[in-house]
């Protein structure tokens, strides 16, 4: 696995990999605004993950997430914000994107 200093550096690096599609969390999928799809849980696979901690500005604290869907049609990006910031998610959408150590 790759390490990556900043969020940004990683978003790159994901995207000369082939993770093009931008994903954003929905509350029991995620989903890209510009194509309008939506996978829930069960359609996609977190293939990579990377933690960022903010040195001053706990609003920098956020997980990159490199996303696979299970029928290998489309890859992509998600960042969520951790802590005080994270976003409203159900139970299901919890545990799928549970960092297994």
């Amino acid at each position: 696995m790759h390490a990556y200093e900043t969020l940004t550096e990683g978003l790159a690096d994901l995207k000369k990999r082939g993770f093009i599609t931008d994903f954003n969390l929905a509350f029991d999928s995620i989903k890209c605004f510009e194509t309008g799809v939506c996978l829930s849980p069960s359609q996609f696979e977190i293939v990579e993950n990377y933690r960022f901690e903010g040195n001053s500005d706990p609003a920098d604290e956020s997980i990159l997430f490199g996303v696979s869907s299970k029928d290998g049609q489309m890859k992509g990006v998600l960042v969520s914000a951790y802590g005080t910031y994270s976003n409203q998610i159900n139970e299901e959408m919890i545990k799928k994107l549970s960092i297994q150590q």
